[in-house]
């Protein structure tokens, strides 16, 4: 189970670590000024509230991207394992088929044995 899920989590990978890049944005160092400039403050209240809503955008971005791939993901592996299940199904019916054809070649070993 943790082998199929490796193909999964390498196609993620660098779409995590840019999210995360993105979701820890550097916000706009706080000056300490010993004065309380309003207006200064103000400005770097919006400076941040902009970088909050471009790394929100981003976000978003790349959420998308990665679901789009995790879908193409998910079909590729549902396509697998409907894959699988016909090979499965295929050599159940040739080992059926091949324990029937040795249980008629003992039988007739057996036969021939006791003529």
């Amino acid at each position: 189970m943790a082998v199929q899920l490796i193909p999964i989590i390498k196609a993620a990978a660098p779409y995590i670590a840019q999210i995360a890049t993105v979701a820890i944005p550097a916000f706009t160092a706080k000056k300490e000024a010993d004065n309380a400039d309003t207006a200064a403050k103000d400005a770097m209240v919006a400076k941040q509230i902009e970088e909050l809503q471009a790394a929100a955008s981003q976000n978003a971005q790349s959420i998308q991207l990665l679901a789009e791939n995790l879908q193409k993901a998910i079909e590729n592996i549902d396509t697998a394992a409907s894959e699988a299940e016909k090979k499965i199904s295929l050599y159940q019916r040739l080992i059926a088929l091949s324990f029937g054809m040795s249980a008629i070649s003992l039988a007739l070993c057996g036969y021939l044995l006791l003529r």
